[in-house]
């Protein structure tokens, strides 16, 4: 998303630097105007200083040299008004013109009025008044102008141009036009040495892919680095960046989002926030640390994701194709929580893999393996892999669990509610048989190869032995507490957060 907005800067410069006024030498006293014509004129009724010149009149004053067809020439005050097709000559090649130019030559002030136009090769502003400090070396219009340059259009309602610092200064609702972007701002400010330009206040720069928003920033035209400022933001057409801070570097493809940083992808439904981001085009990822959650919005409910820190893969259309969190990885929805060291969901195939001591807890259900893997369809849990030393433990009563263990487990899903798990190698269960009216029956302490296990009511219903079964079904009285234990039991119900808030608590 950086590099499409840089893009949008490059095109406001090329035409500012052509607006430069040379730096006339100013005089220890004032130095009288020279002005000549076809006809001079004195009219004592005007006043006894009075001349006005008429028919192709020049003036010349400390090596700025003007065209006009008539003027008044106030010799003592040393300062005259000009009129009609004002012409002055900067250089070979910018001209400006006017109707009216009003020029005091012990002040040397220069005040071009109507029509006024500043042409340099394909480069033109026109205003109604522009006024130019010879001695402050300043040129200004307050009273709005538009630059043209090619396909470019500028507006603002005053500008300023400081020559002695080779700065520009755009103010009040200053507007670029051109075919790819529109860009509004309030300031704008551009250090024609330095080659780096500074916009302040509320910035809109709108393109055809890209949007970008900001109330203070900086673009370096000459090595293409950037920084957006004050609730900064970044939007295509499925992803949005935003950040108190947003710096890019262009020829790099690196940049870096600071404080309140938030990614917004439509596509895939999906905000990722932190206080840190870092994106890397050419690698192809992004990160972000400090703080940070992403939540996947789903139709019924919506997944909360927290870890240290949270990786994004993405293809060269900006697609996001996986979300990694590691360490001290934790999530909750409402029907599905869960914590491990390492997750990585995948996009593409819509599956969510657990790594490094995971932990599941399905409603009344805690699931637990060397790693954990769910296939998800229709944003709904379909099913799931328990590999190696697979467990399940669910309470009965107090200080009771029934538990099933074995070397792998398949679980399935129904309306996003586990149904009925298949138990692949070494099965094992611990069961605290019961009547419906919750009297007890016995414990079912069993072994077989395999087992099915079906789930009803969010508890497990019926234990199904397959393969060699050896199971027995022995009084509560008669088994001692060391046998309802099986080996690699772990109970982290005290982990297990019941709210979206406590996923930031290991």
């Amino acid at each position: 998303m950086f590099h499409k907005a840089l893009g949008i800067i490059n095109i406001l410069f090329p035409f500012l630097s052509v607006l430069l006024f040379p730096p006339p030498l100013q005089s220890q006293n004032p130095v009288k105007v020279n002005i000549q014509g076809d006809k001079m004129e004195y009219r004592k009724e005007l006043g006894p200083d009075l001349r006005r010149v008429i028919g192709h009149v020049v003036f010349e004053h400390e090596g700025a040299v003007v065209y006009c067809d008539s003027a008044y020439f106030y010799e003592s005050k040393n300062s005259l008004d000009a009129y009609g097709n004002i012409h002055i000559r900067i250089s070979d090649t910018l001209n400006m013109y006017g109707d009216k130019l009003r020029y005091d030559g012990n002040t040397r002030m220069a005040d071009l009025i109507g029509k006024v136009k500043l042409v340099d090769k394909q480069t033109v502003l026109t205003t109604d008044h522009l006024i130019y400090d010879r001695n402050s070396k300043e040129a200004f219009y307050q009273h709005n102008a538009v630059i043209t340059n090619k396909n470019n259009k500028l507006t603002s309602i005053k500008g300023y141009y400081f020559t002695s610092l080779k700065q520009f200064f755009f103010k009040d609702s200053v507007t670029l036009v051109n075919p790819k972007y529109v860009m509004h701002c309030d300031t704008l400010r551009y250090e024609t040495i330095t080659r780096v330009a500074f916009f302040k206040g509320p910035t809109k720069i709108l393109g055809k892919e890209t949007n970008i928003y900001c109330e203070n920033g900086w673009y370096n035209t000459n090595t293409d680095i950037a920084q957006f400022n004050n609730n900064a933001s970044i939007r295509n057409k499925s992803q949005v960046l935003r950040g108190d801070s947003l710096y890019y570097d262009r020829e790099k493809g690196i940049g870096k989002a600071f404080k309140n940083v938030t990614i917004t992808d439509s596509v895939q439904n999906i905000i990722i926030s932190g206080q840190s981001g870092r994106y890397f085009k050419q690698r192809g990822y992004s990160l972000i640390t400090d703080r940070v959650l992403a939540i996947m919005i789903e139709k019924t409910d919506s997944l909360f994701l927290h870890a240290d820190t949270l990786f994004t893969t993405f293809d060269t259309a900006m697609q996001t194709n996986t979300l990694s969190a590691f360490h001290h990885a934790k999530f909750y929805r409402k029907d599905l929580q869960g914590l491990c060291d390492s997750l990585i969901y995948n996009f593409r195939d819509s599956t969510i893999a657990l790594y490094h001591n995971p932990v599941l807890w399905s409603e009344e259900n805690q699931l637990t393996a060397d790693s954990i893997r769910i296939w998800m369809t229709n944003e709904m849990a379909d099913s799931m892999l328990l590999y190696n030393t697979a467990f399940i433990i669910s309470k009965s009563d107090t200080g009771k669990f029934n538990q099933v263990k074995g070397r792998n487990m398949t679980g399935f899903f129904r309306k996003n509610e586990l149904d009925h798990v298949m138990v692949n190698g070494n099965a094992k269960t611990v069961y605290f048989a019961k009547e419906d009216d919750g009297s007890s029956i016995g414990i079912n302490i069993a072994a077989a190869s395999d087992m099915l296990i079906t789930v009803k009511d969010k508890k497990i219903n019926r234990i199904k032995y397959l393969n060699k079964p050896d199971a027995t079904l022995y009084p509560e009285k008669n088994v001692s507490p060391s046998d309802l234990i099986l080996p690699g039991f772990r109970w982290f119900g005290s982990r297990r957060p019941i709210n979206r808030y406590e996923v930031f608590t290991w």
